[in-house]
């Protein structure tokens, strides 16, 4: 029996809309606009179990899943939403013991997602050059608990010409402008190392295809992932009336090698081009 005590993750379950993430203090309560949760009421409850508010309400004590972590981030910036986090998991073939690189760590939500499914072998290496925006990862990560399988790295990939990592199973890009880092990510990929990129427009989903085929990567796909939630109630069941819609689009390849001359293809004219516009999010 899972039991919840003293420091144990807790998310305060009211109804769809209205729960709370909290790690859990005796000497602590949660005041809320359906009443006050003392966090000493949980202690020693199984997790499933209820408490009442001093309102009389109830809320139920679950156990955070990686999805609630990922929805109750810190954001900084746009998040990568579940809906679009578990098709990259699938279509990459991300799985443990994987090495992950992430160029454009934002907020942490799909380093975290990552990070728990490659564990305990597998490792994420994220990089992003705003120092800020990578503070707040860092506590998101802590908070979802895997820190140790995540290492954040400050460098900006565009112009370093040493590249400081090798052998990588997947890359996964999250910039504005994800054509300008593709020769720096081919040669940290395996021969045919999956790649996707986070667009949040069509016009750099278009740049962003035209470089993957002069940088040789093929099996190209362009997807968007459009959740539509159902309020299902006896004799009353409709769609409902909130929902997530367009987030981004996701762009997926392979690494793979076309037979060109290696020197006329580590920057071709197309990306040469590309990369003078570039698209700030």
């Amino acid at each position: 029996m899972d039991k919840i005590k003293q420091n144990s993750p807790v998310l305060f379950y009211f109804n769809h809309s209205k729960k709370w993430l909290m790690k859990i203090s005796k000497k602590e309560s949660l005041h809320t606009h359906i009443g006050v949760i003392k966090h000493s009421d949980a202690i020693g409850k199984e997790y499933g179990s209820r408490v009442m508010t001093n309102k009389d309400k109830y809320v139920y004590l679950l156990k955070p899943t990686m999805y609630d972590y990922v929805m109750k981030l810190q954001h900084g910036t746009q998040i990568v939403y579940p809906k679009d986090l578990g098709y990259i998991v699938a279509r990459a073939g991300i799985g443990s013991g994987q090495k992950i690189l992430e160029i454009g760590t934002g907020s942490g939500s799909l380093t975290s997602f990552v990070a728990n499914i490659v564990k305990p072998r597998g490792h994420v290496y994220t990089f992003d050059v705003d120092e800020n925006f990578m503070r707040i990862a860092e506590k998101n990560i802590k908070k979802a608990g895997v820190s140790k399988y995540v290492t954040q790295h400050n460098l900006n990939l565009k112009t370093t010409k040493k590249m400081p990592l090798v052998d990588m199973d997947v890359a996964l890009i999250d910039l504005g402008d994800p054509w300008t880092v593709l020769p720096q990510v081919r040669k940290m990929l395996k021969g045919s190392g999956s790649i996707f990129a986070i667009c949040p427009t069509m016009n750099q989903l278009e740049k962003l295809t035209m470089a993957l085929v002069e940088n040789e990567f093929t099996d190209i796909e362009s997807t968007e992932h459009i959740l539509r939630t159902i309020e299902a109630r006896e004799g009353k069941t409709r769609h409902s009336f909130q929902g997530i819609g367009h987030t981004t689009y996701l762009c997926y390849a392979r690494k793979a090698f076309f037979g060109r001359n290696k020197k006329n293809i580590k920057k071709s004219k197309t990306t040469k081009k590309i990369t003078k516009k570039t698209i700030k999010k």
